[in-house]
C-alpha cells in the first residue's frame, strides 16, 4: 500500500483544495479565535483548558480586547486569510458575524474568510453571513451524518458560501465514515477535510479509555487514523467533492511553521534574523535601566552603530544588539554577553538562552 505524505514544507494544492487550506498551508492565515464556548464535550477535543470556555479572543497566539488588536496582528504577519475557530464561533453567533464584517472592512473583500463550527444554525442567518462576505464554512458534523446540517448547508451555498465538512478520522469510526462519504454526495459540499486524531494533554485519558496509542515519532498522532485516512481517500476517489487528510506533522512542520515563519519575516527588527528552525536570533548585554542610556550611547559611538540597530528592552533589563557583533564583542566585554532565541510571536515568547562568554 501506498504511504500517505508526511510534508514538512509547502506542497502544491491538490486539484479541488478548499481556498482556506491552500492558505493555511502556506502560513498566510489568520488563526482567529472567537470564544471558548462549546456545548459539546467531544472526548477527543485538543484545546487547551486554558481556552475551553473562555470568552476572550486569541488572534494567533495574542489574546486580544479589541478588533483592532485582531487586525494588528493580521497585519503583522500579512495574513491573506482568516479561519475563525474556537469553542464553537456560532454559539456567539453575533460575534462571529461581526468578525467577518470587521475582517472585510480591514483588509478588503479579497481576504478570505472561512468559519468551523458543529452547529446546524438558523438557515435564515446564513443570508447575514453571505452578504457579510463569509467565503466559506467548515461543519463538524457531530453525530457523523448531513441529517440535522442539510438545510443550513442548502442555506449557506444559496448564499454563495463554499460549503464543507471536517471531521477528526477515528480510527474506530470506519464504518461510520465509509457511510458519511455517500451521505456527502448528496448534498451541496465541495470538501470533506479528515484531520488526523491527535492525543494531547487536553484529551489523554479520554483517548486512554477508547483504547487509541500514539503511532510513534515525533508527533501527538493517534495509531491509526492516517491509514484509515488513506482507505477513506481511495474510496472517495470519484465523489463530487475533494477529500483532504491534514496530518498532525504536517499541521505542526507545515502550517504552523509557515506561519511563524511569515510572521518572523514581516515583522524583524534590524539587528534581527531568522534561524533555520524559523525563530528570531539576537544578541544581548544585560543592563540595569540606570545604566541603559549611558551604556547604549557608548556602544553606538565605539562602533558607529546606526539608529535601530541597537535597542533596550526594558521589560528583561538588556540591550538587543545583532547577533554577529555579540558574538565579536563576547570575548573582550567583562559583561555577560548572550544568544537569545524567541518565537516570532506577539509574545515574543523565550525558547533559548546561550551565554556566549564565561561571565554571569
Amino acid at each position: 500500500m501506498r504511504s500517505l505524505q508526511m510534508a514538512t514544507e509547502v506542497l502544491p494544492a491538490e486539484a479541488g483544495e478548499a481556498e482556506g487550506c491552500v492558505q493555511c498551508q502556506q502560513g498566510s492565515k489568520l488563526v482567529l479565535f472567537v470564544t471558548g464556548k462549546c456545548h459539546w464535550g467531544c472526548d477527543y477535543c485538543p484545546l487547551s483548558e486554558n481556552r475551553r470556555e473562555t470568552p476572550d479572543m486569541f488572534a494567533n497566539e495574542r489574546r486580544c480586547t479589541s478588533w483592532e488588536e485582531v487586525m494588528e496582528e493580521g497585519r503583522a504577519m500579512k495574513a491573506t486569510g482568516t479561519g475563525i475557530t474556537g469553542g464553537d464561533p456560532m454559539l456567539d453567533l453575533e460575534k462571529t458575524l461581526e468578525a467577518v464584517v470587521q475582517l472585510k472592512a480591514a483588509f478588503g473583500p479579497e481576504h478570505h474568510v472561512h468559519v468551523y463550527t458543529s452547529i446546524p444554525f438558523n438557515p435564515d442567518r446564513a443570508k447575514d453571513f453571505g452578504e457579510a462576505g463569509l467565503d466559506e464554512i467548515r461543519f463538524h458534523l457531530l453525530d457523523g451524518t448531513t441529517t440535522k446540517y442539510r438545510a443550513t448547508m442548502a442555506a449557506c451555498a444559496e448564499h454563495g458560501i463554499e460549503v464543507g465538512v471536517e471531521m477528526p478520522c477515528e480510527p474506530d469510526k470506519e464504518e461510520q465514515l465509509l457511510a458519511l462519504l455517500d451521505d456527502l454526495a448528496t448534498v451541496p459540499v465541495s470538501f470533506l477535510n479528515l484531520n488526523e486524531l491527535e492525543i494531547t494533554v487536553g484529551n489523554q485519558e479520554n483517548m486512554d479509555v477508547r483504547g487509541f496509542n500514539l503511532s510513534g515519532g515525533i508527533t501527538a498522532a493517534a495509531e491509526g487514523s492516517a491509514h484509515l485516512a488513506l482507505r477513506l481517500k481511495q474510496a472517495a476517489a470519484d465523489k463530487p467533492y475533494h477529500l483532504k487528510f491534514c496530518t498532525a506533522k504536517y499541521k505542526d512542520a507545515g502550517q504552523l511553521r509557515n506561519r511563524f515563519k511569515r510572521r518572523g519575516q514581516a515583522t524583524l527588527r534590524p539587528y534581527e534574523v531568522l534561524s533555520d528552525d524559523d525563530t528570531v536570533l539576537f544578541g544581548a548585554i544585560p543592563t540595569g535601566l540606570e545604566d541603559a542610556q549611558e551604556d547604549m550611547a557608548e556602544l553606538r559611538a565605539e562602533l558607529g552603530m546606526a539608529e535601530g540597530w541597537l535597542r533596550y528592552d526594558a521589560a528583561h533589563q538588556r540591550i538587543e544588539l545583532p547577533l554577529s557583533l555579540a558574538e565579536d564583542l563576547a570575548p573582550v566585554l567583562e559583561v555577560p554577553v548572550i544568544l537569545v532565541e524567541v518565537h516570532p510571536t506577539h509574545d515574543r515568547l523565550e525558547v533559548g538562552l546561550v551565554h556566549l562568554n564565561e561571565h554571569r
